[in-house]
């Protein structure tokens, strides 16, 4: 169905919503915030009329809904809100993704200009350790935003589809027997 990751958000794009479908990709178990190794991978909200565009949209939400489930988890645990989420990787391109993930975490979704910052992050611990830098400010200075999205979805449709996901992800789980 799909040859390369730069085809999903052009499939994705094809529809204008998830059409009821849910992707939980649980293949090895569901990790945090839920910790359940006998969850498995499903698709979920399935009708005759959901096609490949609904599919290829659901795995991307699948992604932003997953994070949210991260960042509600972490601050929880920190007791304190996070006001805004730094992105990196290769799914910082697609756009359709940046733009649902902070329209579904109600967040500020910020692009660093370097989008590779794990690497980048473990050349600075070295060049920390053998004193190439100085400090961390001299580090922080290095920093600098390319992109940022902001929330454009109404609270309503937002809970609505998080509300919708999670029921998604109880049926992944328990599927293996012990």
């Amino acid at each position: 169905m799909i040859q390369s990751s730069a085809e999903v958000e052009t499939l994705a794009r094809t529809v204008n919503d998830n059409g009821g479908v849910y992707f939980v990709p649980a293949f090895s178990g569901l990790f945090a915030p839920y910790w359940k190794a006998n969850a498995r991978g499903v698709i979920a909200g399935l009708t005759r009329y959901a096609n490949k565009g609904h599919l290829a949209r659901a795995v991307l939400e699948a992604t932003a809904f997953q994070t949210r489930e991260i960042v509600e988890a972490m601050e929880q645990d920190a007791g304190k809100a996070v006001d805004s989420v730094r992105v990196d990787g290769g799914m910082v391109t697609n756009e359709l993704l940046m733009q649902f993930q902070a329209d579904i975490l109600d967040r500020e979704v910020v692009l660093p200009q370097v989008k590779e910052t794990t690497a980048l992050g473990a050349a600075f611990a070295a060049g920390l350790a053998v004193g190439f830098f100085k400090d961390l400010d001299e580090l922080r200075a290095t920093w600098s935003v390319e992109r940022r999205w902001t929330p454009q979805m109404d609270v309503a449709r937002r809970e609505e589809l998080y509300r919708k996901w999670k029921r998604a992800v109880t049926r992944s789980m328990d599927w293996m027997e012990n």
